[in-house]
């Protein structure tokens, strides 16, 4: 397991950007992308839970980074959510995902957020468009994980 450098200024793991989510991502054998976290009262939706734009941004981005690391540079094309349960906050969840295949034109990623009793609160699939020229003027310190 390796520990995922942030992004700088990104919404959802970036170290510099005081209005982000925070989390801190570590890659897994697989390109698997792997979290726990406590969402907060900044991600609140109704109270007492989270926002369900915030387990959607979270969710794109493990998937994102899940299928970067298998070889892709990707946007999202196309995100597909079901929400299960409400997550409540300050509870400590996993949230996971990984590439699950890819078509000629498209790359597909599956995600989850997993509740402490092992029940799932949120899935996503996630279809992803190859933009490599999106990326060439990111630092490549960004895109490495730390060793």
């Amino acid at each position: 397991m390796k520990l995922l450098s942030d992004h700088g200024s990104c919404f959802v793991c970036g170290k510099s950007n005081p209005k982000s989510i925070g989390i801190t991502w570590q890659l897994e054998p697989g390109n698997h992308i792997f979290a726990s976290f406590k969402f907060s009262t900044f991600q609140q939706g109704p109270p007492g839970f989270v926002h369900g734009g915030a387990s959607a941004a979270v969710l794109d981005e493990a998937m994102g980074l899940a299928v970067f690391y298998s070889g892709f540079k990707v946007v999202t094309a196309n995100l597909s959510i079901e929400y299960r349960k409400p997550i409540p906050l300050g509870e400590l969840v996993t949230i996971q995902a990984v590439m699950s295949g890819k078509t000629e034109r498209r790359i597909l990623a599956l995600g989850e957020i997993i509740l402490p009793d092992g029940s799932v609160a949120v899935s996503t699939k996630g279809i992803y468009a190859e933009v490599n020229h999106f990326f060439d003027n990111v630092a490549d310190q960004f895109l490495e994980p730390k060793k």
